[in-house]
């Protein structure tokens, strides 16, 4: 069982738990990322059968009518074991999402996001977006991470495709060479990022940040490109400030909480709290108040 002070970053260990969860959120205008924890298999069968649980919420996602969609990372899927685990594996789940089963009334499959992990899977996860993009008309998204320095010039090649993107500012503590580590490069470079995807893209843009000021700059980008936009926060991060965000009038943004669940809650519950001081300071306020 997941103790109370890890329930508030991670939904439940079951799907349907994680179901719970977004018909709650939906209750209050947010909508859900549901992502399986899971990640770096080096053998095929706990891939294998993860992809089997996606395929799975899909069609679950469809069937409760919630306003959700599914976000699998590439090592979880089999990339550790080898490219055409993870690309077989994706193909299945994104081929479930856009079926009959996972197909809400207005006829649109369920969305399915590729997490992007450290800049080794980068090249293999944009193609593998480039592909099913294409071929679902852009019912898949992908993530970048405005730290890599060769970002930039990657969603040059994003934007002629449908789908979205979703930009963060990235987590991995990746080379020196290949990446930003001063946290005002790191935002100069989200800024530039999302300045380009505003202008350049058709489709949509993600925001994955729990800073106000990428928020607001977003806001200041959309007034005056209109491009369709969204929001992403974490579960447990910042979530008043999700719900204002949803019932704001003034936003044309979309809302979503990014929904991490499933028996491996422990080694996500605490990389949230090594992330950042101010997870950390939460933890501790929950258990001294418990």
């Amino acid at each position: 069982m997941i103790p109370p002070i890890a329930s508030n970053f991670v939904a439940g260990e079951t799907p349907e738990a994680a179901l719970d969860h977004v018909e709650a959120l939906n209750d209050r205008g947010v909508a859900g990322i549901l992502n399986l924890l899971g990640e770096h298999y080096e053998e095929r069968s706990p891939a294998d059968a993860d992809a089997d649980a996606y395929v799975d919420l899909v069609e679950a996602i469809a069937e409760r009518g919630v306003d959700a969609c599914v976000s699998v990372k590439s090592s979880q899927i089999g990339l550790d074991v080898g490219d055409h685990v993870f690309e077989e594996n994706l193909a299945r789940i994104v081929e479930a999402a856009n079926a009959t089963a996972a197909t809400d009334p207005d006829g649109r499959g369920t969305f399915v996001w590729i997490d992007m992990e450290d800049h080794e899977t980068t090249d293999v996860t944009l193609d593998a977006f480039e592909r099913h993009a294409i071929a679902t008309d852009g019912n898949v998204g992908v993530c970048v991470q405005a730290n890599l320095k060769r970002t930039r010039d990657d969603l040059e090649r994003l934007a002629d495709l449908p789908g979205k993107v979703r930009l963060v500012k990235g987590a991995y503590d990746e080379p020196a060479e290949l990446s930003y580590k001063k946290k005002a490069r790191v935002d100069e470079s989200y800024r530039d990022c999302l300045a380009y995807m505003f202008e350049a893209f058709d489709d949509g843009v993600a925001v994955g940040s729990h800073d106000p000021a990428m928020i607001a700059h977003a806001k200041e980008l959309y007034d005056e490109h209109g491009t369709p936009y969204e929001v992403q926060m974490l579960t447990g991060v910042r979530e008043s400030a999700q719900f204002e965000l949803a019932a704001d009038p003034d936003t044309e943004a979309e809302v979503y909480q990014y929904i991490p669940y499933g028996s491996k809650w422990f080694s996500y519950f605490y990389r949230r709290i090594r992330e950042r001081k101010s997870n950390a300071l939460f933890a501790l306020r929950a258990i001294v108040g418990n």
